[in-house]
């Protein structure tokens, strides 16, 4: 374990540890780079404030992203709390993620933090895309059941003692799950996926030719959410009858990697009157939408089959807040912001809503985008971790 207190992006008088958590599971090829498909290594990064000890700890997991070094993360390091951001094996890399092996990676990083490090308590911390993550591990280490099959049906077992169950949940900018954010933003005018450069005009928004725009008709919006739901399942028949193809070859556990185009049109970027709120038109939180809609950095941009199931599959994937929130017991706590850029307003009251017990609580920080930037960012973001801390408090996690 390596300390380092003078490392840049470490909130003064706080100490931030880099460190590794390493297991092994039985991989028939791996599907990151390196390890072999036997070793699988999660970066870490434990902040948290000289000489304040904490029984409580916060951890924050996202499926691909890298957030050590997020505002929040060392926000709330500096107002007191012990806080763990630990990297899933997909850092930086979601193509061939598989979501049950995420969750086997959260499990392995709290089980270290318990285990070796003493936290008694851990708080579970989802932000963005990891909100979906803690809810439905959080409802997974709550049934103890543990994990058989991937998505895709492929043997993966994971005991139920390897899921260890968080005290409270934190929905901070969180969106409801992978699967529904990327279909509810799939630009529907590309009905054939080996030409995406032929779109049909009347679905597609960056057309100026398209005789639908702003402000959209309930019928146009109806008619393309529609849309974008029917090519999500055209792309996931595909994906099994190619897999299915693949199982019955000589190599049954190849993979099949393809491209995803067209994955940044949601009307609400072009129309504030769709979930009225704070944020800009026109933009999105990577930007101009019509240029992210066919950039590199798009969701689900770049896949494998057995990713595509797992991970961004409206009726296979299973990692979803909305079907696991009825499976969690212990306190909640969903924060939204009313400019954000990237989770409009439905996705925190969905995360809200889903909830079915009573110990929850729904605060929208007025103002604020989703990563807290703009003039009045500092103080948005001092709001936040102020209700955070009230809320914790509340339920004996805070920081004393």
């Amino acid at each position: 374990m390596a300390l380092t207190t003078s490392m840049p992006g470490t909130p003064r008088g706080c100490e931030r540890i880099a460190y590794a958590v390493g297991f092994q599971e039985s991989a028939t090829y791996s599907d990151v780079y390196g390890g072999g498909g036997a070793i699988v290594g999660l970066d870490c990064h434990l902040i948290r404030p000289v000489g304040r000890a904490s029984e409580t700890l916060i951890v924050f997991m996202h499926p691909v992203g890298g957030g050590m070094y997020l505002p929040m993360v060392r926000a709330l390091a500096a107002a007191g709390h012990h806080v763990l951001w630990a990297n899933s094996r997909y850092r930086g890399a979601d193509f061939a993620l598989i979501m049950e092996k995420v969750a086997r990676d959260l499990g392995a990083a709290i089980s270290d933090a318990k285990n070796r490090l003493g936290y008694t308590s851990v708080v579970l911390a989802g932000w963005s895309g990891g909100g979906s993550l803690s809810m439905w591990y959080q409802a997974l280490a709550e049934a103890r059941d543990g994990i058989s099959t991937t998505a895709a049906g492929d043997p993966y077992p994971v005991d139920a003692a390897d899921l260890p169950a968080a005290d409270a949940l934190l929905m901070l900018a969180a969106h409801v799950s992978r699967h529904r954010i990327l279909t509810e933003w799939m630009d529907p005018s590309i009905t054939d996926e080996t030409r995406p450069h032929r779109r049909t005009p009347e679905l597609n928004l960056y057309d100026p030719a398209n005789p639908n725009q702003p402000t959209y008709s309930t019928d146009f919006l109806a008619t393309f959410a529609a849309e974008q739901e029917a090519r999500n399942r055209r792309i996931t028949a595909w994906v099994k009858e190619r897999l299915g193809e693949i199982r019955v070859s000589s190599s049954p556990h190849s993979e099949f990697a393809f491209t995803v185009h067209g994955t940044m049109a949601d009307p609400r970027w072009l129309d504030p009157t769709i979930e009225p709120s704070d944020r800009v038109p026109g933009t999105c939180y990577l930007g101009d939408p019509q240029v992210v809609n066919d950039g590199p950095v798009g969701l689900a941009r770049f896949s494998t089959l057995r990713s595509w199931l797992s991970q961004w599959s409206l009726d296979d994937a299973r990692c979803d807040a909305i079907d696991a929130g009825s499976g969690v017991s212990v306190p909640v706590l969903v924060v939204g912001n009313s400019a954000d850029d990237a989770c409009t307003p439905s996705h925190t009251q969905r995360l809200f809503d889903a909830v079915t017990h009573d110990r929850k609580r729904l605060h929208v920080v007025q103002g604020a985008t989703h990563y807290y930037t703009g003039p009045d960012g500092r103080a948005h973001q001092d709001e936040a971790v102020a209700v955070i801390g009230e809320f914790l408090d509340g339920y004996g996690l805070g920081v004393g």
